[in-house]
């Protein structure tokens, strides 16, 4: 319980020992077993029944996401960050429309000229580019700035909770940062359809995903070997677990340099994202991205000013933007339910 306090959570959100470890301890490396929930029981010592109990009131509490896969961009579907500038008194009615589209998993209000940036994730880029050139057209805010992965230096592996390892994100250690994007076959679409919402909380749950158990206890061992998911375990919810601000900062750094710095701010283990995407000019000059945590403004200002001193980075030209608002998060749709034979109508937005 004394772990949970120092996290500075709200009354409402103070965590007890069990589930704080069930949150902190197990965001990767799930037990990929038939009977998981009944495997972090044993090794937490209480029994399976309350090991689902516990995680099935987080999920209600809105601390957890899901549980389930975090999967390595663009391998099993394609995706792309990106912004609108929009003007402030239509900024609500604009993102309720970015929102609306199951296709938009993140969907943020950000201190800048671009004030909505947003995630797309799809099964295939002519549907991505459609699903933009649709938001265009409903939104009437002008052309989407769209900023694809180009490199990857620190994504999504974990968010360490406890207060001496807070800044200690996981390091992308355990695979080739490069495995080659694959077609789905038709069964892979099924099972990843039912899976990309998160394991249903019971007693077997790999039993509930469309496939024989052990067929899709191999399947997910075999992506997790491969590096295909990043991670397999809680999906934690940030801003409800305390940490209630967030930056991301932009540099505009020489491209000869750009995997170097990358590389070395992934390394210092204060970012919980890092990564390369495309200058856009003449409105958007940054390659270099960070996405930074804390509890509160002042102390992510502080881990800002930190990692640029300890990166070398303060001579280059950068930007800062914290969240305002949070209009939209949940896991990412790799599969889709739209039929290619309607791509023209979204591109041309036709209803």
């Amino acid at each position: 319980m004394e772990q949970a306090h120092e996290l500075g959570l709200t009354k409402e959100s103070v965590l007890d020992e069990l589930e704080f470890k069930l949150l902190n301890d197990f965001q990767r490396d799930f037990p990929l077993v038939a009977r998981p929930f009944a495997e972090l029981a044993s090794r937490l010592g209480v029994d399976e029944a309350m090991v689902i109990e516990v995680l099935q009131s987080m999920r209600k509490r809105g601390l957890v996401s899901r549980i389930g896969a975090v999967f390595r961009p663009n391998v099993v579907g394609v995706s792309a960050l990106a912004a609108l500038a929009v003007p402030a008194e239509r900024l609500e009615a604009v993102a309720a429309q970015v929102s609306a589209f199951a296709e938009i998993n993140h969907n943020y209000e950000r201190e800048h000229r671009f004030n909505l940036w947003f995630v797309a994730t799809t099964s295939s880029a002519e549907y991505l580019h459609a699903i933009f050139r649709k938001i265009e057209i409903t939104c009437g805010c002008g052309p989407v700035l769209v900023l694809p992965l180009l490199e990857q230096f620190h994504i999504d592996l974990g968010f360490g909770l406890a207060p001496a390892s807070s800044q200690c994100f996981h390091s992308d250690v355990q695979v080739s940062s490069t495995v080659a994007a694959f077609e789905l076959s038709a069964a892979e679409r099924a099972f990843m359809a039912v899976l990309q919402t998160g394991l249903p909380l019971i007693s077997q749950p790999f039993a509930a995903l469309g496939w024989a158990e052990a067929d899709a206890i191999a399947l997910l061992s075999r992506w997790t070997g491969t590096g295909v998911i990043k991670r397999f375990g809680v999906v934690v919810r940030h801003h409800e677990l305390g940490y209630t601000a967030n930056a991301m900062v932009v540099w505009d750094v020489p491209d000869a340099v750009v995997s170097r710095l990358g590389r070395s701010i992934a390394d210092s283990g204060r970012v919980s994202l890092c990564y390369r995407r495309p200058r856009k000019l003449p409105h958007w000059p940054y390659n270099l991205f960070c996405m930074l945590h804390g509890k509160d403004r002042h102390e992510v200002e502080q881990r800002i000013a930190t990692l640029a001193q300890a990166c070398g980075l303060d001579a280059y030209p950068h930007e800062v933007l914290f969240s305002c608002r949070r209009f939209k998060q949940c896991g990412a749709r790799y599969v889709s339910t739209v039929n290619n034979d309607i791509l023209p109508e979204l591109a041309s937005g036709s209803d």
